[in-house]
């Protein structure tokens, strides 16, 4: 193609180019970013997928069945892109089934979770071989919490303070993939987004595989709570909005609510996993706590702050689930008045005690399930979002266009389309919204053209 390749059969040089594909959760995220820039510091140079690179980094996510095939799916991509690249593939699949992936053709390198971060040494000493390298180890080994944020990449960053759970859910393999739980210190937490606010960052979103479990084996001798991180971040300046992203209901206490719903940088929002409004199922699933504890949680919210947006996690055709189950769930969800869901079918995990259940649910009926809770998961967003149409929001634009359309999200994650002004990337607007889009969003009228960033206006948080 009359390009030239920067690596040899001896090592591969500074100066190669690299294009990196991120699967799953919003830690992967910041983690990819975090591994991209210590690249640029070794002198690679960061390319998009499609722009034939030297080196594919494929960050990937085991969650599901589906995360797995997309993995696949981007592996192939890579080979048909640029054939003759080094492709590394790191990530939870990359921990959990290392040998699997090291046999996909076109895989060289396989990192596991205490070697990803690792990769810039491995990538310059690495030598092109027939076979891919694996380079993991048991997960028990995995104890070293490595600070990450995403920064570049979109509006917002992503700023990792967790990792790893101590959790024991039937369904899951994250603490298989990840380890057990380890925190960064609140001191350096505040340090990374005093620091991200400096450069222009607006909303940081707190991500963490159990964010709620923050503050252990972080190193020192008196404890750190979840409660005390979001205190001190709250007296950053430099960044306007800060976000949660996913906490468990029994991690996420009166304080935590309260305290929140007080803040003038911590948003309405909380997403909160759910999986199941079955007790019997949320038993089966060794979840932490029962509906009426989540219930409470939720009343406790809607009491402290009305506007506040909530994200419900379920999962559907657990084993067991019964056609009774599964109404409970979404006759439980319907009455509680949250904002909108993510519904997973379940998956079977390998290593997992769900796996040998019995009742099996067939897929067929795991799909139908999945259909129905999506459909209210339409209809309660329709209903949240319809008390904003025509009322003053706050939305921070993001720097995608789409279509000559730029997007953006309220405090309380409202998500809000216009058409595209450049002035308005990277800026909190106070705009009126006056109808629906195809996809279920709200659109800003065109004809207002009165809006003004929303720190000028002297309006304040709508849950101030």
């Amino acid at each position: 193609m009359g390009r030239e390749i920067h690596y040899f059969c001896s090592m591969m040089k500074r100066g190669a180019t690299v294009a990196f594909h991120t699967l799953g959760c919003k830690l992967n995220f910041a983690e990819t970013s975090t591994l991209a820039r210590d690249l640029q510091v070794e002198g690679f140079k960061r390319v998009a997928f499609n722009e034939i690179p030297d080196v594919f980094v494929i960050n990937t996510c085991s969650v599901t069945e589906n995360a797995n095939r997309k993995c696949r799916q981007v592996i192939s991509k890579a080979r048909r892109i640029a054939p003759d690249a080094v492709i590394a593939v790191t990530g939870c699949f990359a921990q959990l089934k290392p040998e699997e992936i090291a046999d996909i053709p076109g895989v060289d390198m396989v990192l596991g979770a205490a070697d990803k971060f690792k990769l810039t040494e491995h990538l310059l000493n690495y030598k092109k071989n027939a076979a891919a390298k694996i380079y993991s180890c048991e997960i028990d080994h995995v104890n070293e919490f490595i600070p990450s944020y995403s920064k570049g990449d979109r509006t917002r960053a992503f700023l990792k303070a967790q990792d790893g759970c101590d959790y024991s859910c039937s369904f899951c393999t994250i603490p298989l993939a990840r380890g057990a739980s380890r925190s960064d210190t609140i001191e350096k937490i505040v340090a990374s987004a005093q620091q991200l606010g400096e450069e222009g960052i607006v909303e940081i979103v707190l991500t963490g595989i159990n964010i709620g479990d923050f503050g252990k084996n972080n190193g020192l001798d008196h404890p750190e709570e979840f409660i005390d991180l979001i205190r001190e971040l709250d007296k950053v300046e430099s960044v306007e909005r800060f976000r949660i992203s996913s906490i468990e209901p029994n991690l996420l206490n009166d304080d935590i609510i309260e305290f929140v719903g007080a803040s003038k940088r911590f948003m309405p929002h909380f997403h909160i996993p759910l999986q199941s409004g079955s007790n019997k199922i949320l038993k089966l699933m060794k979840r932490r706590y029962l509906k009426e504890h989540y219930a409470a949680r939720i009343e406790k919210i809607k009491n402290t702050i009305p506007d506040c947006c909530i994200g419900v996690d379920v999962i559907v055709g657990f084993p067991g689930e019964t056609d009774g189950d599964f109404l409970h769930t979404h006759n439980f969800i319907r009455d509680l008045g949250v904002s909108y869901l993510h519904v997973f079918s379940y998956s079977e995990r390998d290593n997992t005690l769900a796996s040998e259940m019995h009742g099996m649910v067939p897929r067929s009926i795991r799909l139908e399930r999945s259909k129905m809770l999506q459909a209210l998961s339409d209809k309660l967003k329709r209903e949240f979002y319809s008390g904003y149409l025509n009322q003053s929001m706050n939305v921070l634009f993001e720097s995608e266009q789409n279509s000559g359309e730029i997007h953006g999200f309220s405090e309380n994650y409202i998500k809000v389309s216009a058409p595209f002004d450049p002035s308005w990337v990277n800026q909190v607007m106070q705009v009126y919204a006056s109808e629906f889009d195809p996809e279920g969003n709200l659109v800003v009228n065109q004809h207002v053209d009165t809006a003004q960033p929303a720190s000028a206006t002297g309006t304040t948080s709508i849950h101030n």
